[in-house]
């Protein structure tokens, strides 16, 4: 598993599309906050801490690691090392935790280096006016308890498209478009169109931990050694 997971981030390196998805896509979802937060002046920055703008971050988590999970199978394939993979000597399970693992750990740092960076700008160089109704515990918290969550969840759905597809493009496309419920849940959250209450927040964390647990055997069980080398679906 470690060499697994190891070769995995050496890959990402040489992948373009996988660079342009760790640094742009960040950076994307970093514009809309700091607009807005910059914007504001003291006398206007009340009606902004009845929203939530910190949790608008958490699209980074929904977003970038889904990019580099559809790379898992399809990447192998395309380059021929993909029947080396499949006779490693590991469990169907294991293997599919190796990479997952490989996509989850450089995401969430991302995800949480950008939030960091966020809250120190909205700190330090705005009217403290604005930085006491832009930034909450509760929403920082959250960010730090969900990122890793809602992370694993796109990397099953990536991989899952992975594991089903023949073309990086193909799969990266449709492992975006199923991700975006997740980001639009996420900015009705931040926006306040769905309340964001304590009860809701465990809900939702709950449910996306049942649905990570469901994710990691359903894609262990499309990583059907057979059927993948054989490129049947």
């Amino acid at each position: 598993m470690r060499a697994i997971f190891r070769k995995e981030l050496r890959e990402f390196r040489r992948r373009p599309s996988i660079i342009f998805a760790m640094s742009a896509i960040p950076v994307i979802f970093l514009i809309q906050p700091l607009v807005v937060a910059f914007g504001l002046t003291a006398s206007a920055a009340g009606p902004i801490g009845h929203e939530h703008l910190l949790l608008y971050l958490l699209g980074i988590p929904a977003l970038t690691p889904v990019l580099i999970a559809a790379y898992a199978v399809v990447g192998e394939r395309e380059q021929g090392t993909l029947e080396p993979m499949l006779t490693t000597p590991v469990r169907r399970n294991e293997f599919v935790l190796a990479k997952a693992l490989a996509s989850l750990l450089p995401s969430v740092g991302v995800a949480y280096l950008v939030f960091a960076g966020f809250v120190a700008c909205i700190a330090l160089f705005t009217n403290p006016a604005v930085a006491s109704a832009v930034l909450h515990w509760p929403q920082i918290l959250a960010q730090v308890l969900f990122t890793p969550l809602i992370a694993a969840w796109t990397i099953w759905i990536g991989m899952f498209i992975s594991a089903k597809s023949n073309d990086i493009r193909v799969s990266q496309q449709l492992g975006m478009l199923a991700s975006l419920p997740a980001v639009v849940v996420i900015a009705l959250v931040a926006f306040n169109i769905i309340p964001a209450t304590p009860s809701l927040a465990l809900c939702y964390a709950a449910a996306l931990v049942l649905f990570d647990v469901l994710g990691w055997g359903a894609v262990s069980l499309a990583f059907n050694r057979e059927r993948l080398v054989i490129g049947t679906r």
